[in-house]
């Protein structure tokens, strides 16, 4: 629904972590610079700018998406949840409690990423998880803590020891 035209730009609603915002856009405009430049929601980071390192991954009606590559036109009847959205989720311990942050800069795009699968995916086996990771790119660290933080979750949700869960699969 569009609310009103200003030359080039438009005023339209856009729902973001659960509250409806009117936002000023432009046809061409990126979710991710909409989201960073008129929200001031800066946890999805511009690096890649082709959908290849997912440190702009940002949820779209639950689904992980690049938000460099959608335009926020195509987002405006879609509930979008950014890092910032994700404040009390389990992933977000985590990735403290398992130290899975390096320099930091794609860990929001982690976070949301492994909150998506332990959601949709809360039975996840070690393929399905690296599959998931393919999707995000850390040039700071081996990906293991990262694995760890994600397992962890889903161990939790089964209520077993992640440590005993790894004895029992060995």
């Amino acid at each position: 629904m569009i609310i009103s035209n200003r030359g080039k730009y438009t005023v339209v609603p856009l729902l973001v972590n659960g509250t409806s915002q009117d936002v000023m856009i432009r046809s061409a405009d990126t979710l991710l610079c909409t989201l960073r430049e008129q929200l001031g929601l800066t946890g999805a980071k511009q690096a890649c700018g082709n959908g290849d390192c997912g440190a702009c991954t940002v949820l779209v009606e639950g689904k992980p998406m690049h938000s460099c590559l959608l335009l926020t036109i195509e987002t405006l009847s879609s509930g979008i949840t950014t890092i910032e959205g994700l404040i009390h989720s389990p992933v977000r311990k985590a990735f403290v409690d398992n130290w899975a942050i390096q320099c930091g800069y794609c860990t929001p795009g982690f976070i949301v990423n492994g909150h998506a699968l332990v959601t949709e995916h809360p039975d996840a086996d070690n393929e399905r998880i690296e599959e998931w990771l393919q999707s995000n790119l850390c040039r700071c660290t081996g990906y293991q803590e990262i694995k760890d933080a994600i397992k962890s979750v889903l161990a939790a949700d089964k209520l077993i020891d992640p440590e005993s869960a790894d004895a029992s699969i060995q």
